[in-house]
Order: structure tokens, then C-alpha cells, then sequence
């Protein structure tokens, strides 16, 4: 007998790929729209991966953080002085999917195509069920 090849498993995407993968796909939104591509910034990273590692923890969504922070609390803390926005999603398996789900949402699209804003900061955290929960912080 002759047993056929198992069929490849599709690996999970680790946190930071899709964190990177979500800026690129928003400088190509933000290119298209007549918008500087945002930099990358180690607080607002740090601040967004702290949020969505609460909601992920909790099983929270919201942007009402832990202890009741605010993004621009979050932002602050973490060393960023001047947040402009924050856009939070949770259960999209890509970035594709997610920064997709972001551009069909107003406010979200709104906060994407900010040319004022200039840096970003992306966390992204899976829940203990494999959830991905994600916080997409933004910075004059």
C-alpha cells in the first residue's frame, strides 16, 4: 500500500508577522489615499501590545483599557506623548482580514487615513483559545 502525503498543516501566524504585515497593508491603504506611510514606534507598540494582552487575558473589547485607561493614558505611560487614535479588533485570522474589516468602518478608516498622523504602534496578542485580539495605536 502506498499512503498518500498528509496534507500540510497552515501554520498560525506568529504576533509580530501579522503586526507587520497589518503596517504594510495600512502604508498601502494610506499610499493610495495620498497619505506619508506611518513608522513604526516602539511605545505606541508597546502600549497597543499591553492593551490587547488585557483584552486577550480578560476576553474584554473594548478601548476602555485595565484599571479604566484611556489610549492616550496607555500612550503616555508607555513613554508616547501625542497619540492621535486607536483601532481594536479581535477574531480576524489575517491581516488581510483585519485591516480589511478596518477600512469597511468608518471611524476606523477615518483614524487609517489621518495624514496628520505619522506613527503607528501595533499589538497584536492570541487569548488562551487562540483568539487574536489587536490594537492599532496612532501618533502625531
Amino acid at each position: 500500500m502506498i499512503a498518500s502525503p498528509a496534507q500540510a498543516a497552515v501554520a498560525k501566524p506568529t504576533e509580530k508577522t501579522l503586526q507587520a504585515e497589518i503596517n504594510q497593508l495600512i502604508n498601502v491603504e494610506r499610499a493610495q489615499h495620498g497619505c506619508a506611510p506611518l513608522t513604526e514606534n516602539k511605545a505606541l507598540t508597546a502600549a497597543a501590545r499591553t492593551h490587547s494582552s488585557w483584552m486577550a487575558q480578560t476576553g474584554t473589547f473594548s478601548h476602555t483599557g485595565n484599571a479604566g485607561s484611556s489610549f492616550v493614558a496607555r500612550a503616555k505611560a508607555a513613554g508616547y506623548a501625542k497619540p492621535s487614535a486607536e483601532n481594536i479588533a479581535y477574531g480576524y485570522r489575517t491581516a488581510g482580514a483585519v485591516v480589511q474589516g478596518w477600512m469597511n468602518s468608518t471611524g476606523h478608516r477615518t483614524n487609517i487615513l489621518n495624514c496628520k498622523s505619522t506613527t503607528v504602534g501595533i499589538g497584536v496578542v492570541f487569548s488562551a483559545s487562540g483568539t487574536p485580539y489587536y490594537t492599532q495605536d496612532f501618533g502625531f
